[in-house]
């Protein structure tokens, strides 16, 4: 009967000490679930956030296309405008080298020069069909800072004769951005008017 009773005691003892494992995995368990859900929120916050980078990475890049876009357009309009200084300068180099000023029913005209034709030819192909001067016109850039460099310099040609025939003086044959290079060639121009 001793032998039962201790059995029954060791047998209580080890039911006591598998129900206390029981009961710190099940907490061990509980505790790792909350674990779990916290670290799931906790990725679900992160996917978030990246989401939202995610997002300001693309505006950002949307925002450097536009500026690019902008800074294009604004190189464009610096580029025009440069050669509508040249053309405004090749028009009143017109005006001071007809010794009438320019005369005839319309307004004169200033036509770019060919390098290979005279300007006789060049205003006879068109409406203001006579030569009244052939000017090369050539502005430095930057504004003077003295009274004696010279800020711009120019020829009058005779409207008879192609002239000096080089290339890098037909403003037409030039690279668009060529006005804007650091050491711009002269440009010839045909002073015409309708006769």
């Amino acid at each position: 009967m001793k032998c039962v009773v201790i059995v029954a005691i060791v047998a209580l003892c080890f039911a006591q000490a598998d129900a206390r494992r029981k009961k710190k995995t099940a907490a061990a368990v509980a505790e790792l679930q909350e674990q779990i859900a916290s670290l799931l929120n906790e990725v679900s916050s992160l996917r978030d956030q990246v989401d939202s980078a995610n997002e300001a990475l693309a505006e950002v890049s949307s925002l450097r296309d536009q500026v690019s876009s902008a800074d294009e357009a604004l190189e464009a309009t610096k580029v025009d405008s440069a050669w509508q200084a040249l053309h405004m300068a090749a028009a009143a180099a017109c005006r001071g080298s007809t010794a009438s000023g320019g005369t005839g029913p319309w307004g004169n005209a200033v036509i770019a020069k060919e390098n290979t034709r005279s300007c006789n030819d060049i205003c006879g192909a068109t409406v203001y069909n006579a030569c009244d001067a052939d000017v090369s016109v050539i502005g430095h850039p930057g504004k003077a800072a003295d009274y004696t460099s010279p800020i711009g310099q120019f020829y009058n040609y005779g409207c008879g004769t192609p002239g000096n025939t080089s290339v890098d003086f037909d403003e037409v044959k030039a690279e668009e951005n060529r006005i804007r290079a650091g050491n711009v060639a002269y440009y010839r121009f045909c002073c015409c008017r309708k006769e």
